[in-house]
């Protein structure tokens, strides 16, 4: 690694290694350092494909790279998250754009001798539609990526992270070298609030705003905080690029710091994301060693540090002053706002808070101008959004689409639909702030206003699908489970009223519910909205309220028919042996409170009196002669 001293050696050092980058993405180079008909293999090296052990699978590329002497025109590179988890470990070789799916060590062999050394294409790893029973050779055929554009993500599966040289041939730290040299303050943050950028955490604050707020603030000291607590069920949004483009969140950092006259940043992330919180050490090391972060960067005078700091994962620490107090070493615990952290945030000084995502956006806009960034998405929401695919759905994983695109578009042209052709019952987004939000509303644009306007929310970006399969009663239970367990308990509202409100839902679910309940609970809930301390106060009755909006058919159901359609709600549940039954007697022999009698080859019975609805014999019989009612 070079020691940069100023703009024109970052951008020398570009030049050097831009090339990398241009033959990846089959651009034209004259590069002496690209060899002749050169060939990159990008392994995923998110969370999710190492996992399913994609680290042995680099290691079994490389024993056969070496076994044919290929060394010199073939190199494997680990790299970030490709976003179709479902296809995972992926596979894609460069510059041919060659995209292959569920790679395993036993492949490595194969993708050597077969694709590098004969150039033919294994058709079993390639991706089939299973629509048309079409296979796909490149990543852009595949309908899971047709759709999207990525800004957040723009990196990832194209950089070794842990590889400053190639963040720099892609583009990276230029907009920082821009900014130190040729912009204002002033011009930085205008550049940022005409771009309209949104705060990409769950609010929708506008960016330049919260930024120029900070500025004007008066004071001697002033920090920047990234906000990686991402702790919404299902969510791995900010993971995913931490992990696989780490410094195109350090160097926003470092622009927002510049911009708002701060020398010191955090980054609060979640210890349980080991592998994120290593590539943004490596990638802070690397940013320091070279000069890019620290004193003095790209001799333009102007020094910053960053600093991690862990998080013991308390959902509500992803309130920025409840986070802030956790990085002071006290209690997790928001506080009443104002005032504002721009104004007295961490240690009672200005402080601006972004998420990872919004940080992520930041160079793209430096670079590219808010004009462009405004061609994307809609007037009052701009640009893109970076969403994790989950529940019962196709493709699992993570996803990034303009603004103003529908739901239905991401479920089923994206998604490829609900798994097993199930019918879709709903969306959950916003995680356990978000709401529950049904098919008649699939059509509706995705922006931050049209998602509250209907009773859920942008969030950070968790999108769970539902299906039919699934009791509305029981996944606002289970939201409401985990509000309760996250709550941190300051306030009397968020304390006190959520668990009642699960202790009604309890009641509801198990056949005990009343008329009366549900009003108990609308009134509750509108109660903790109006009193709660903090935002995720305010938000936890969400998933509730949009739940008995929307599927009140289905709380009606519970307690009138004492019945859960679903099939969710074991108390609710009867059990019957019906014609079918050949009397093998296994569903006897295996019921744990014999509940079951019968003899051999004769119709068994079953007594609901005493049947603790398990399931075993559900599960047992080998002719399907027991039916839920």
């Amino acid at each position: 690694m070079e020691r940069i001293y100023d703009y024109k050696s970052l951008l020398l050092l570009k030049s050097k290694y831009e090339d990398i980058i241009l033959m990846r993405k089959n651009q034209p180079t004259n590069s002496p350092n690209i060899v002749e008909n050169e060939k990159h293999i990008m392994v995923c090296g998110g969370t999710g494909c190492k996992a399913s052990n994609s680290d042995e699978i680099i290691d079994a590329l490389n024993s056969a790279i070496v076994k044919k002497n290929l060394k010199q025109r073939v190199k494997v590179v680990m790299t970030g998250c490709f976003g179709f988890c479902a296809q995972g470990p992926i596979v894609q070789i460069l510059p041919d754009k060659t995209f292959y799916i569920k790679v395993t060590k036993e492949d490595a062999e194969e993708i050597i001798n077969k694709h590098i050394i004969k150039g033919e294409i294994i058709d079993r790893l390639l991706y089939t539609n299973p629509e048309t029973k079409k296979s796909s050779e490149t990543r852009d055929e595949i309908p899971f990526y047709k759709r999207q554009k990525r800004i957040a993500l723009r990196n990832c599966g194209v950089i070794n992270p842990e590889n400053i040289e190639e963040t720099i041939g892609s583009g990276g730290y230029i907009a920082l070298g821009k900014v130190l040299t040729e912009m204002t303050k002033e011009e930085v943050i205008q550049e940022i609030t005409d771009s309209g950028l949104r705060g990409r955490g769950g609010g929708g604050f506008p960016t330049g705003i919260k930024w120029g707020a900070t500025l004007k603030s008066q004071s001697d000291k002033k920090y920047v905080i990234c906000n990686a607590d991402e702790g919404d069920p299902g969510a791995f949004m900010d993971r995913s690029i931490l992990e696989g483009d780490p410094h195109s969140v350090l160097e926003a950092m470092a622009i927002c710091a510049y911009a708002i006259g701060s020398d010191i940043g955090y980054i609060y992330i979640r210890a349980e994301y080991p592998l994120a919180i290593s590539r943004l050490e490596i990638a802070i090391r690397q940013a320091n060693y070279m000069g890019l972060l620290g004193q003095n960067i790209l001799g333009t005078g102007f020094n910053f540090n960053i600093k991690i700091k862990y998080g013991a994962g308390a959902f509500v620490c992803g309130e920025a002053t409840a986070l802030i107090h956790s990085i002071e070493g006290l209690r997790g615990e928001p506080t009443m706002k104002p005032p504002r952290t721009s104004e007295r945030g961490l240690w009672n000084k200005p402080t601006c808070v972004n998420n990872v995502e919004t940080f992520a956006n930041i160079t793209a806009i430096i670079n590219n101008g808010a004009k462009w960034y405004r061609s994307i998405g809609t007037k009052d929401s701009p640009g893109t959004k970076v969403f994790s695919l989950a529940g019962k759905i196709n493709n699992v994983g993570l996803v990034e689409v303009p603004m103003g695109i529908s739901l239905k578009e991401i479920i089923y042209d994206i998604g490829g639909g609900v798994i097993d052709n199930r019918k879709l019952k709903g969306v959950q987004t916003g995680g356990p702030s978000g709401g529950c939000i049904p098919t008649s509303l699939l059509d509706i644009p995705i922006e931050y206003d049209t998602l509250t306007e209907i009773g859920s929310m942008m969030g950070s970006g968790g999108m769970i699908v539902i299906d039919e399969d699934n009791c509305m009663v029981d996944i606002a239970k289970f939201y409401l489970d985990f509000i309760v367990d996250e709550s941190c308990g300051k306030c009397t509202p968020c304390r006190i009223g959520t668990k009642k409100i699960l202790e009604l839902l309890n009641k509801i679910t198990e056949g005990e519910g009343t008329n009366d309940d549900l009003n108990n609970i609308k009134e509750l809930c509108e109660v903790i909205k109006e009193t709660a301390l903090c935002g995720l106060g305010d938000s936890a009755p969400n998933p509730v309220l949009s739940t008995m909006k929307y599927f009140m058919d289905e709380y009606k159901s519970h307690i009138e028919d004492k019945h859960c359609s679903a099939g969710v709600c074991k108390q609710l549940l009867s059990y019957e042996i019906t014609d079918k039954c050949i009397g093998c007697t296994k569903c006897a022999r295996n019921c744990p409170v014999n509940c079951i009698t019968g003899r051999i080859k004769e119709k068994h019975i079953l007594d609901s009196s005493n049947c603790i609805k398990c399931g075993t014999c559900l599960d047992k019989c080998p002719v399907k002669a027991i039916i839920i009612k």
